[in-house]
């Protein structure tokens, strides 16, 4: 099947591929948005998740062909699989996220109440298996998916449309701390797994590959072009003790050096606009009230009935001020905003001189990083994405971070805070605003 990709021109699925596509539990994505409340500050920005899936799975298929053209595997159907399965973790990444994304995790039960029965069977491999063995904690997006993933339609539509691939193989890419029951990774005694999961989830993805030229596209912006053929083209492999990792060449790195720092300017500009904040900040204030009734399921069927649209149907229905807010599009507007490097604690002594006159503040901080390698996992430090030289056949390969000065560099973070106040206050608050010194 042909899809018309906007970004990425005509791009191409098998028959199996669209079974996944048609499943009700993905066709769930066309109702959630990428970027949620965006839309309030980029009018264009209503690209949804289903879209963005596509277009991570399309990408995948073009890293897979340029990185291994000529890599001598023991069979095609071994490079037919591997290649298949990529797709498939690609197209599956995002399926469990909740209705406007990351801030209705907060009404997600506990994770128990998900019955992830691969979860359980994981815990027989030990505490290095899975760090998700806690179940003491509430679920999450990513918990979902691995539900989607091995325990439902999908799962079903992948055990008889894919009779070389199993769910938790699909699984493993998407979590990269998952155990792999078997050998279905290895070739010629090398494990795959590493570069595939990578491609999936790492510094240099197709899923940042694609939102970043997606968001930029919709949103009418120059902040997230990046120059996508000459990565894809520069991307390779690296072998290190029987385990291939994502690599890029040398000559590429300046553009991977542009890559990281679109993004960036991306979470400043776009993704932390003061719009898409407030709205995100009193949609929190809502579900963590006492009298919010909006809560997600447990169970995977009622699950994927939840959608952007049943969360607005809620929040104009709410008697709650928060929701109201929202509804009515009556958001607290910004009185001050502040850009730094380093901490400060002037924004809360200016919310507390507001409030001691009786009003209502919000204070929100974003903090955006150039990139997590300084906070990643111990899974995600494990895979390194390495520099080799290609016309250097002296220049060992070398970790991408010892390689570029990119990430010293920008290795601080960047704050954005700002104090909320209702539009009926903002002449009273300025005024308290006017009279205080620091």
């Amino acid at each position: 099947m042909e899809i018309r990709d906007p970004v990425h021109g005509s791009v191409y699925y098998s028959d199996a591929e669209v079974a996944i596509l048609d499943t009700p539990e993905f066709q769930r994505l066309r109702a959630i948005k990428q970027l949620g409340y965006a839309e309030f500050s980029f009018p264009g920005a209503t690209h949804n998740r289903y879209l963005h899936s596509v277009g991570v799975c399309h990408l995948a298929g073009v890293a897979f062909d340029s990185i291994f053209k000529v890599y001598p595997f023991s069979k095609p159907s071994v490079k037919t699989r591997f290649r298949q399965v990529l797709r498939l973790g690609s197209l599956l990444h995002d399926v469990g996220h909740g209705p406007l994304s990351h801030t209705t995790e907060q009404v997600m039960p506990h994770l128990s109440e998900l019955d992830i029965k691969l979860y359980k069977e994981q815990e027989k491999f030990g505490e290095e298996a899975h760090t998700v063995m806690n179940h003491n904690r509430r679920a999450n997006h990513e918990d979902y998916t691995i539900k989607y993933v091995t325990d439902s339609n999908i799962a079903e539509t992948i055990l008889s449309q894919f009779p070389d691939i199993l769910p938790i193989h699909v699984a493993c890419l998407i979590d990269k701390a998952l155990h792999c029951p078997d050998d279905f990774f290895i070739d010629g005694g090398v494990d795959f797994r590493p570069i595939l999961s990578q491609l999936v989830s790492s510094e240099l993805d197709v899923d940042r590959m694609d939102y970043l030229e997606r968001d930029s596209y919709f949103c009418g912006t120059n902040y997230g072009k990046i120059d996508l053929a000459w990565l894809m083209q520069n991307l390779t492999f690296h072998r290190r003790e029987n385990k291939m990792y994502l690599a890029l060449n040398r000559r590429a790195l300046y553009s991977f050096d542009d890559f990281l720092i679109s993004r960036h300017h991306m979470h400043l500009m776009v993704y932390s606009h003061h719009k898409s904040i407030i709205y995100e900040e009193m949609l929190n204030r809502y579900l963590t009230s006492p009298d919010c009734t909006f809560v997600l399921p447990g169970d995977i069927k009622e699950y994927s009935k939840y959608n952007d649209y049943r969360l607005h149907e809620h929040l104009t229905q709410a008697d709650n001020s928060w929701a109201q807010r929202i509804a009515q599009r009556k958001p607290f507007k910004v009185l001050i905003e502040q850009h730094n490097t380093h901490e400060s604690d002037q924004p809360e002594k200016i919310k507390k001189a507001i409030e001691a006159d009786g009003i209502e503040v919000i204070h929100t901080s974003s903090k955006a990083r150039l990139s997590k390698y300084h906070t990643a996992s111990p899974e995600e430090r494990a895979l390194q994405i390495y520099v080799v030289d290609q016309y250097d056949r002296w220049a060992k390969p070398a970790p991408i971070n010892q390689t570029t000065e990119i990430f010293q560099r920008y290795e601080g973070a960047r704050i954005i805070d700002r104090i909320y106040v209702a539009p009926e206050n903002m002449a009273q608050a300025d005024s308290i605003l006017k009279s205080l010194k620091f």
